[in-house]
């Protein structure tokens, strides 16, 4: 006598509605950028004391970062030292310009070993390089090096600009973007974009939601200066611009919100 076979219900289907709510938020949650560099300013370190590093705010910047190491994007860092120096631009301090460069350099070193602290208390492995070889605390930059570590999902931090007076960190930043090909260079300020003024003194100041590169050259935007914008152009490099005080802005670039300012092709 032949057992009879019963099939085991499989409908385990989700009902329609439920199916699209899921993966909608399954796509929600895709970024749409898979490497970036994110230069953040010395000033974006010092918080509300107006100098050096705020051990709050550094804090928070590396819990924003965990989120976004949480979503899988590869993430370079390129900081700035204008919290603790600034270089032949420091008020009430004459020095030779290529001196002060350099100082305003190893300052940049400070602010990426603190972040570098601050990430890894977070548990985000990460890595310093910077363009003046300090082997004591950091390794040297090395194009290959630092992509391998991207690619082993390590944040690096770049410090030191490019090692060489007379350039800026934007332009550091937008040279290492160019060599570690990143998908997009993401700049945090304190305001919410670009304007056609200074929207701290200019209450009717502009917000741009598009600008090109050539409009940023022509109007003298403040983004990033001129060397850098002008590499940027030539090698097609978007780059976004917002607000790093309102929590959650770097996230919500990464999953395709419109949130601050983009420079893009003419």
């Amino acid at each position: 006598m032949s057992a009879k076979i019963v099939k085991p219900k499989t409908n385990t289907r989700l009902p329609s509605t439920a199916k699209r709510v899921s993966s909608a938020r399954a796509n929600h949650r895709q970024p749409i950028y898979k490497r970036i560099l994110l230069k953040l300013s010395g000033e974006s370190f010092q918080g509300p004391q107006g100098f050096g590093i705020h051990g709050e705010t550094i804090q928070a910047i590396a819990r924003e970062l965990k989120d976004v190491h949480a979503l899988g994007v590869e993430t370079a860092i390129m900081v700035g030292g204008g919290n603790i120096f600034r270089g032949a631009r420091q008020k009430g301090f004459e020095i030779d310009r290529a001196t002060g460069d350099f100082m305003g350099m190893l300052a940049t070193v400070i602010n990426a070993l603190a972040l570098q602290d601050a990430l890894e208390k977070e548990g985000v492995h990460t890595r310093v390089q910077s363009a003046i070889e300090m082997h004591q605390v950091s390794e040297p930059f090395i194009r290959r090096r630092a992509i391998r570590h991207l690619e082993k999902g390590r944040t690096v931090i770049f410090a030191a600009g490019i090692g060489n007076p007379y350039f800026s960190t934007d332009t550091a930043a937008a040279l290492r973007a160019m060599e570690i090909k990143a998908d997009v260079i993401l700049k945090a300020t304190r305001v919410d974009g670009i304007y056609d003024a200074d929207p701290e003194l200019v209450k009717e100041a502009k917000l741009y939601s598009e600008v090109t590169y050539r409009d940023v050259l022509h109007k003298s935007l403040k983004v990033m200066d001129a060397t850098a914008i002008s590499l940027c152009m030539d090698n097609g490099m978007p780059i976004v611009v917002f607000n790093m005080n309102r929590h959650g802005n770097i996230q919500r670039v990464l999953l395709g919100e419109r949130v601050g300012s983009t420079v893009i092709p003419a």
